[in-house]
Order: structure tokens, then C-alpha cells, then sequence
């Protein structure tokens, strides 16, 4: 059912529960195909549509990345450790979904343990981009985004930690959001890499985005990292308006128009641009030397936050148990335990990530690499204190065919240029559609990204509205 949040709460034709139960339907018959869910959850649905439905946002059906747990239902991230997986306890950020009435219909598939940008390393099976033959929804997020996109929902939680939310929007041309770190509380979601993970909104507007926001956003005292700043949001009924808009000023860094970009995507984002100067939009080249070394620099921290993060699930305090009887030595479980019942990925990611942390490696390796994101922090600040958002394409590649990466890990990294800086530093991000491009006879949506400075997601948001309704009426 393609219809947006804000239609769905302000009109009175939609009925709560025709929504939700054309919902279900699609999403269990193009799961067929795509594969976006890994499992429904028709009881929770059947429990509180009731009640849901007579509030303001009228049980509002949303899929929840399976990484977010949910209590007395299975979180299994993706991954054959976890794959029986029943939380005690549900997220804040879903507790807030339901103070506000939305429905979880069904938790969706994702990468295992939110590692790779494919759809291959999820232990459950691959999921296919609805826009095209055999091509990946993109980054770990991707589930989220497939269900948005093919009507299976009306909007999706997802998580980023270097583009996931952003990256697959793009692909799915739909509105990724990830909000300032600290603006949504990470207690409850499984971590990858604490310093980097945020929960985030997929959706169809940058209405919907914002309302999404709101409702699982606020300050949280079970998460260390969670912000008073938070509440503020939430409560700020502000918008900007046009007028407000057209006197921001926007940087576009030089860095981003490199050699690996697509020159089909090259070519729109340029257009783009050259839509808002020629609606007198202060638009300015800018230099974020930077840029080009967030990849080496993201991919030094990360695994070493992963190997940090999943070290607990050894078979014995986390994960799924074997008979320890089988093994001569405690150090030969846990080998047996985590060799079988991790993917590929999350073993390559761990070992990274324990080499670098190693005495011998880790002030030529992981001090390096928090030197230079400290670099790069002071790169946005003298950045923003001249400009209120930085655009850059959102991804540099069309969508890949599933199995086509497999085999180049690094090609798979290096799409991450333009939106690793953005967790580096907190800061919030948006991709929102920039239109369709052909690719091998088949037309396929990409996005353009907003950056800002952090809790500076009111002007994200005008400016979104306002790049949406300039593409909208192309």
C-alpha cells in the first residue's frame, strides 16, 4: 500500500485495520521474491491493532530491523548465533513506537550483525532490490528499505553505522534519516560499533521522516551516550519555512566529485545543483581534504569496536550453546563455538579488529586512526561555521548485482566514502531520491545527500522538504 504517514493520520478514508492487513498481504507475498521479513508477527499485530488503531497515528504499520530487540520475540540479527534468540527486555527505541502507536507487523532481514552491503552474509537468505533483476538492496539496513519501497509498510526502523540507513535508501528511492548520535537510545539494539551505531527512520517523505523521528527519539538514562538535547527535538514544533530555506548556505566539497564516482549519478547530482543556484541558492565548492581517508580510517575503528562488541557471545555467556563435553579445553569450544556460527564477514571483521587492538599494532594502527578522525572533526566544525549543509552524492554505484562484490571486499568498502564522515562525528545525515538512472535496461533510483552540524536536523529537514518538492516537480 503506497501511501504516506501523513496522508494515513490526516484522512479519514484509510481504516486502521484494511491498513495493516493489506500491509501483512503484501509484505507476505513479496517476500516470496524479495525476502525483505524474516519473520511476521501476526499475534502482536492481532493483540494491539484494537487499541493502536484509535489513537492519532492509527496503528501506523512499520517493519523493525531484527536487530532491535523486541521482548518475548526473537531478535536473531541476522546470524545463526542468535537465531533462537527470545529477548526478556524490548529497546527504548521500540517502547517509544509504541507510545505513539505504531504497529510492528514483523521484524526484517539484515546482514549479519549489520556487516557487509549486500544481502549475503545474513544467514537467513538474500534480498533482492524490488527495482531490479537480481541486484542488492544495499548495506545492512536494506530489509528496512525494500519493505518501504515495495508498499510492504509505511515506514521502517533501521540502524547506521556507516551509511546502512542512507546507503539503501539510495538504492530503494526512498528517505533514509540518521538523526545527531545521542538523539535516539541505543539500549536494546545490538552493537557493531558503539561509538559509530545509530538508530535511525526509513520512509517514503521527509514529512514522514521527521514525525518517524519524534516518535523514537528523547533522552534515555539507560544509554550512556543518549542526549538531554533529545527532548528538546521533540518538542520543537518549529519548521522552516521556504523563505527560511533559500537563505541557507550549502557547501559541496570538491572531494566528492572523485574519479570512483558513476558519471551517470555524477551527471544528476550535478544537475541538481544546478537547479538550486539557479533558484539564487548560495551553493559554494568547498574543500573536506578528509574525506578521501574516512574509508581507511572507518575500517581501522569499526572492527575494532565489532571484535570488542562480540567477544560475549562465546557459546556460554551469549550465543548458542553446544555440548562443552565434545571439547579437551575451554579454548577449544569457544573456537568450535565461533568458528561454526559466524558468517564470514563477522570472522574477517573480528580478526581486523583484534590485530589492530594487538600491543604490537595498536598505536601504529587504532591511535593513528582516532587521530585522524579527531582531524576530521575539526575539518566539519571550521566547516559548518561558515556553511548549514554540506551535499554530496549519497552513493557512488547503481546498485551491484548479488554475487558481483563477493569476491572484492574493498570495492565494497569504498562505497562508503560519503556517508562514513557523518558517523565519524555524530553528525546527522539524509538521503533522499535524486532520480532514476538507466543501467543495463533497467532504471534505478539513487539519492543525494543532506549533512549538518549536530541537532541540526530542522534545517536537514526544511531543506529536505524543499529538495523533494524541487525533484517532484521535475
Amino acid at each position: 500500500m503506497n501511501i504516506t504517514l501523513k496522508d494515513y493520520i490526516t484522512s479519514d478514508k484509510f481504516n486502521a485495520l484494511d491498513v495493516v492487513t493489506t500491509c501483512l498481504n503484501t509484505a507476505k507475498k513479496i517476500n516470496a521474491d524479495y525476502f525483505s521479513f524474516v519473520r511476521f508477527h501476526e499475534d502482536y499485530v492481532h493483540t494491539h491493532v484494537d487499541e493502536f488503531a484509535k489513537k492519532p497515528l492509527k496503528a501506523a504499520p512499520i517493519g523493525i530491523k531484527d536487530i532491535i530487540l523486541t521482548e518475548w520475540y526473537v531478535s536473531s540479527c541476522g546470524s545463526k548465533m542468535l537465531e533462537d534468540y527470545v529477548s526478556p527486555y524490548s529497546a527504548t527505541c521500540f517502547l517509544n513506537l509504541e507510545k505513539n502507536w505504531w504497529l510492528m507487523i514483523g521484524k526484517t532481514n539484515m546482514d549479519e550483525f549489520a556487516m557487509w552491503s549486500t544481502t549475503e552474509t545474513s544467514y537467513f537468505g538474500k534480498t533482492k532490490n524490488i527495482y531490479g533483476t537480481d541486484r542488492s538492496p544495499g548495506w545492512s539496513s536494506w530489509w528496512s528499505a525494500n519493505a518501504v519501497a515495495s508498499g510492504a509498510c509505511i515506514a521502517a526502523l533501521g540502524t547506521d553505522t556507516g551509511g546502512s540507513i542512507r546507503q539503501p535508501a539510495a538504492w530503494c528511492g526512498i528517505v533514509g534519516m540518521k538523526p545527531t548520535y545521542g538523539m535516539v537510545s541505543r539500549y536494546g539494539v545490538q552493537s557493531m560499533a558503539s561509538s559509530l551505531d545509530q538508530v535511525g527512520v526509513m520512509t517514503r517523505t521527509v514529512d514522514d521522516a521527521e514525525i518517524l523521528l519524534k516518535a523514537i527519539a528523547g533522552f534515555d538514562s539507560k544509554d550512556s551516550q543518549s542526549d538531554p538535547r533529545a527532548d528538546d527535538f521533540i518538542h520543537d514544533t518549529t519548521c522552516l519555512d521556504e523563505e527560511s530555506v533559500k537563505i541557507l548556505k550549502i557547501g559541496i566539497p570538491k572531494e566528492s566529485l572523485w574519479d570512483g564516482l558513476d558519471p551517470r549519478i555524477k551527471s544528476l547530482f550535478l544537475t541538481t545543483v544546478a537547479k538550486l543556484r539557479a533558484l539564487w541558492m548560495i551553493v559554494e565548492d568547498i574543500s573536506l581534504p578528509m574525506l578521501s581517508y574516512s574509508v581507511p580510517m572507518y575500517y581501522t575503528l569499526m572492527p575494532a569496536e565489532v571484535s570488542t562488541n562480540l567477544s560475549r557471545f562465546d557459546g556460554i555467556k551469549f550465543g548458542l550453546q553446544s555440548d562443552s563435553m565434545d571439547a579437551d579445553t575451554l579454548q577449544k569450544y569457544y573456537e568450535t563455538i565461533r568458528s561454526a556460527w559466524f558468517g564470514e564477514e563477522v570472522k574477517r571483521r573480528i580478526l581486523l579488529g583484534t590485530f589492530v587492538l594487538s600491543s604490537a599494532n595498536y598505536e601504529w594502527y587504532y591511535l593513528k586512526a582516532q587521530q585522524a578522525r579527531i582531524v576530521l572533526q575539526e575539518e566539519f566544525d571550521t566547516i559548518f561555521a561558515q556553511y548549514d549543509i554540506i551535499l554530496t552524492p549519497t552513493v557512488p554505484e547503481l546498485a551491484w548485482k548479488i554475487g558481483s562484490r563477493s569476491d572484492d571486499p574493498l570495492k565494497v568498502y569504498l562505497a562508503d566514502m560519503y556517508t562514513i564522515p557523518a558517523n565519524m562525528w555524530g553528525l546527522p545525515a539524509m538521503s533522499i531520491p535524486m532520480g532514476m538512472v538507466e543501467d543495463q535496461w533497467e532504471m534505478m533510483p539513487t539519492g543525494i545527500q543532506l549533512m549538518g552540524q549536530k541537532w541540526s536536523e530542522k534545517k536537514l529537514f526544511g531543506f529536505g522538504r524543499y529538495l523533494e518538492k524541487l525533484m517532484n516537480n521535475e
